[in-house]
This record gives C-alpha cells, structure tokens and sequence, in this order.
C-alpha cells in the first residue's frame, strides 16, 4: 500500500448510538457464508421463509470497518457510511445498494474502502443478495471508474488474491462487527 497520505486531517464525527445486534448468520472470519464450520449450538430454521433484513443491519455490518488510511477510526467515525446511504430495491428485497463517501475528492483508498465493504457483506449476507457498491454521486473526481471496478466480479476476485491487498483488507475488517473500537 501507498504511505502517501489523501486526507492528513480528516473531519471525525462521533458514532450513533443505535447498536443492534450482528445477524446470527454473519460469520466474522470466512470469506464464504456456507463454510461447514458448524457447531452443536447453532439451531437451523428449518422453514422455507427467508429472514428479511433491513437498512440497520446492513449499516451495522459495515459502521465498524477501519479506514485503510486511519486505521484508528471507522468508516462510521468518518461519515463514509450512513445507513441512509443503503437502499433496497423496491421490485426485488434482495438487491442492496451501498453508497458511501469518501473524505476527500481524489481519495486514493476510495477502490480499497469500496472492496472492504464489500467483502464484509460478502462474508455477512446470504448469497441470495445482490450488492451494488458505489461511491456518492458527486463526491469524487473518478467516481464512475470506482463504481465500474468494484461492481466487477473479475476486478474484485483479482484484488482478492493478492496477498498484499488482502492483508489490508483483513486488518480493516478485523475490527468490523465490534462495539467496542474505541480508540
């Protein structure tokens, strides 16, 4: 990663103090939802109705993610993320957008923060959603580049395997589904 620094000082904004719980089906540390590692005391609903989600949770998932370039605060603490910024689609329930913002134009990490919150849900959500991540309209200077790169599968499986990336990107979502980053 680059040590160039975008936004030397960047505005802090202090976290909301809605807390919901993390689904029971978000597993912090597996890339993929159905990974067999199953325990004696999780309980399968058995039923065919599929669990709705809603705006909250998905913002809950990701409020927690630390920032590529100040690892010490969230996503959340840098208004990068709102739950306003998450809709659902109003035909299909299982098609989310995520819009965030970065902090400053011509931010650098914008790709990286965009790929973290991605691969947070990827890891969270059951694979029947379908997530668009883009950057807020008007609030960078490559902003239909970015949303092009991280809605492409190809992109975004080749960012992935490199190791260097990866690390990173496991260091930002180390913290994400934490109450308790406070720092």
């Amino acid at each position: 990663m680059s040590s160039e620094i975008f936004n030397p000082n960047p505005t802090i904004f202090a976290p909301s103090n809605t807390k919901k719980n993390t689904p029971t089906y978000a597993k912090p540390h597996s890339l993929w939802l159905d990974d067999d590692e199953r325990t004696d005391d999780e309980e399968y609903d058995q039923s065919d109705e599929q669990e709705g989600i809603d705006q909250d949770e998905i913002f809950e998932l990701i409020r927690s993610i630390s920032d590529p370039e100040h690892r010490s605060m969230t996503l959340e603490q840098l208004a990068v993320v709102s739950a306003p910024q998450i809709t659902f689609d109003p035909k299909y329930s299982d098609r989310i957008t995520v819009e965030f913002t970065p902090t400053v134009p011509h931010c650098g990490m914008s790709t990286f923060i965009g790929l973290s919150i991605r691969v947070r849900l990827l890891r969270s959500l059951p694979q029947r959603f379908k997530v668009d991540i883009r950057v807020k309209p008007g609030s960078h200077q490559s902003e239909h580049a970015l949303n092009k790169q991280l809605n492409d599968k190809e992109r975004v499986a080749a960012a992935l395997e490199n190791p260097a990336l990866l690390e990173v990107l496991e260091q930002c979502l180390s913290t994400a589904g934490h109450a308790d980053h406070e720092h």
